[in-house]
């Protein structure tokens, strides 16, 4: 029962446990909703949270590991062949996209040669923007809880007090046994808007700046990698005027 209806009936109010589960459980029910939407939240965010930490370092330990088997001078083509049989991510990704554009052109007439460079960088910038995007998916829920969360948990603040205010005006009392309930509704409201969104926001700003030190690497290793196929180009080109 509402502390206004309770005043209106002239009883005397119950004792309210001030627990955090009591208090959501006589509390009003938009309120109870704001709560409820405001846990999910929250839970959602951790879940995000906990697999992005997986992924980014499943990320970290496979570029790793094909930066040593890329720098330890194994043949290209070799690698290429391995890597095609199952599915690339990260790095390797980036190296099969480049090889395949590679080899379709080798295969071809040598006039293809010339347009070979920008055809790779191109390859090599679609790939990058792919692994980034991979990489950002879901965070966008991060920042939207951040940004939300407080204002959220504020509308249940507001309703809290309005709840508290008409307990007054209803029982013409200010005692603290009728404005209570609905004050600490309103706070605990604010302090789970909170919860869910102080967590969200660090781990927006953590995740984002692992982006973009990934995506930095990416484009080091693409940088590097279309020099290595440029000077092949070049070796290409100077065979081609020779014969």
């Amino acid at each position: 029962m509402n502390p206004a209806d309770i005043a209106a009936s002239g009883l005397t109010p119950p004792a309210v446990e001030v627990s955090l589960l009591g208090m959501f459980w006589s509390a009003h029910l938009v309120v109870k909703l704001v709560m409820a939407g405001l846990l999910l939240a929250s839970v959602w965010c951790w879940a995000i949270i906990i697999n992005k930490m997986l992924l980014f370092a499943k990320t970290d330990r496979a570029m790793a590991k094909f930066e040593e088997v890329f720098w330890s001078g194994s043949s290209l083509d070799e690698l290429y062949a391995t890597l095609t049989s199952r599915p690339a991510s990260g790095l390797a990704a980036l190296f099969v996209a480049a090889m395949r554009e590679w080899r379709r052109s080798v295969k071809t007439t040598s006039s293809s040669f010339m347009g070979l460079q920008a055809r790779i960088e191109k390859v090599l910038d679609v790939s990058i923007a792919r692994e980034v995007e991979k990489l950002e998916s879901s965070l966008l829920v991060l920042a939207t809880v951040a940004s939300s969360g407080p204002f959220i948990g504020l509308f249940g603040t507001v309703w809290g007090i309005m709840t508290a205010f008409r307990s007054i005006a209803v029982s013409r009392n200010t005692s603290l046994a009728v404005v209570a309930p609905g004050i600490a509704e309103a706070l605990l409201t604010t302090a789970i808007g909170l919860f869910a969104a102080i967590p969200a926001l660090i781990a927006y700003n953590k995740l984002q700046g692992d982006v973009a030190k990934k995506q930095a690497r990416l484009e080091g290793f693409a940088d590097e990698f279309s020099a290595i196929l440029s000077r092949q180009i070049d070796q290409r080109g100077i065979q081609d005027k020779a014969a």
